[in-house]
């Protein structure tokens, strides 16, 4: 079992003055309103509402945090971070969020990667592409999260899973490793992903656990 089951709700944060005090690892999760960043994090921890999925998309306008730990070891923090693009939501807020969202992931060191979470139908919208240039910066890792893959065919899926990945493999490292080399791994990576079907959800597990620094399943602390 992997120990991201057993995350819990830790904080909610509305101003960068409020983030956790922590030095532990952070990844953070950000996708476009109704894009599945809700039913994706519910599933990958095995929890039904852990994450809260409204009906309404953009009504979470605050920065969530769900703590991993075991036996006393917080291991780190999952981070729902605002969907972004819902044109109902009034603008002075739409603002301060797009702002809390934006700084976050720009200035908080403890970030170890970002989990961009794209409908696999409408995959690299607009928004979704001037987030990833605003974060490439930083020289973190992205993980691509294609969501909804069940309403594709299989034929559909590969081509959007391959069109995805060399998108991705066309943009620059910015994270000061070598490009030419091919023992380097990808800084900017993709996945196809059902909640509906479980498809995916044990990749996207094991990239988390890695970036969590968590041990592996079989040695995890008992």
């Amino acid at each position: 079992m992997s120990l991201l089951h057993q995350a819990r709700f830790f904080t909610t944060v509305n101003h960068l003055r409020d983030l956790p005090p922590t030095a532990v690892p952070e990844v953070a999760f950000a996708g476009r309103s109704n894009a599945g960043k809700s039913s994706a994090l519910n599933i990958l921890c095995n929890q039904k509402r852990l994450a809260f999925s409204s009906k309404t998309p953009g009504r979470t306008q605050h920065i969530n945090y769900f703590e991993i730990a075991h036996l006393e070891h917080l291991y780190g923090y999952l981070v729902d971070l605002p969907g972004y693009g819902y044109a109902e939501v009034g603008g002075g807020v739409k603002v301060h969020w797009q702002q809390l969202l934006g700084d976050y992931l720009v200035q908080r060191p403890q970030l170890r990667g970002l989990v961009l979470v794209m409908d696999s139908r409408r995959p690299f919208t607009d928004l979704d592409c001037e987030l990833i240039n605003w974060f490439m910066p930083t020289g973190r890792p992205i993980h691509v999260l294609l969501t909804k893959a069940d309403k594709l065919t299989r034929q559909e899926a590969t081509v959007v899973l391959r069109d995805t990945q060399k998108r991705l493999a066309a943009l620059p490292r910015t994270d000061g490793l070598p490009s030419d080399d091919p023992a380097t791994p990808p800084q900017f990576t993709a996945q196809l992903f059902s909640s509906l079907k479980r498809t995916g959800v044990d990749a996207a597990q094991s990239m988390l656990e890695a970036w969590l620094a968590i041990p592996a399943r079989n040695t995890a602390k008992k």
